[in-house]
């Protein structure tokens, strides 16, 4: 076995996501988690880390006044902390260029959602209203345009007759949790890249 891939986790609530990637490498998943990010100093997931003992940068408001700044920090950190990836996990900042040309095509990205539909932050309400009969969620790697990265992965989750927004919700989250260590451990073993086309292509 060789090194686990070492990412950078970018968090801004309950850290549910960072949780799960977690728990898969507790469980075999050949990735570790050496810098968790926290967007908001009152974020769970920063509670998550400790308890991991994963070492956390935590970011506030006055930070993110100047955000090319704030993602030159983050990019910093994450390098220090010899992250080969940035992997953002309900992370409710937009990320700048700066982050993006330090980490090329190695900022990835959890969207609730089968994108290109329902872009932005209220996806699955969005979707829940829209009336539509299957949703999803989408891994891709961010890029200047918001929500139109490369996508690695997508994985259906259907509205069902009688359904509710809360229920949906939980269905939408149970499949992320599954998602993406799916996706980490693609990258773990070097079978993502991104073609000339600026499609992903994954090797197998």
């Amino acid at each position: 076995m060789g090194e686990p891939l070492k990412i950078a986790v970018l968090v801004s609530g309950s850290g549910t996501n960072l949780q799960a990637i977690l728990d898969a490498a507790a469980e075999g998943l050949p990735v570790q988690v050496v810098l968790v990010v926290a967007s908001r100093p009152d974020a769970y997931g920063i509670e998550r880390a400790r308890a991991a003992g994963v070492p956390v940068l935590v970011m506030n408001r006055d930070k993110y006044a100047d955000p090319e700044a704030a993602d030159a920090e983050i990019a910093a950190a994450a390098r220090q902390a010899g992250a080969r990836y940035i992997v953002m996990a309900g992370y409710m900042r937009k990320v700048t260029p700066v982050l993006l040309r330090a980490f090329p095509d190695a900022v990835v990205n959890l969207h609730p959602a089968l994108l290109p539909s329902f872009k932005g932050a209220h996806a699955i309400r969005d979707a829940f209203d829209a009336g539509v009969k299957v949703t999803g969620v989408t891994v891709h790697f961010a890029n200047e345009d918001y929500d139109k990265g490369p996508i690695i992965a997508q994985r259906a989750v259907p509205v069902l007759e009688g359904d509710t927004l809360d229920g949906l919700e939980a269905r939408i989250h149970q499949e992320e949790y599954r998602i993406y260590p799916e996706v980490l451990r693609l990258l773990a073993e070097g079978r993502v890249s991104v073609g000339a086309d600026g499609k992903v292509a994954i090797d197998g």
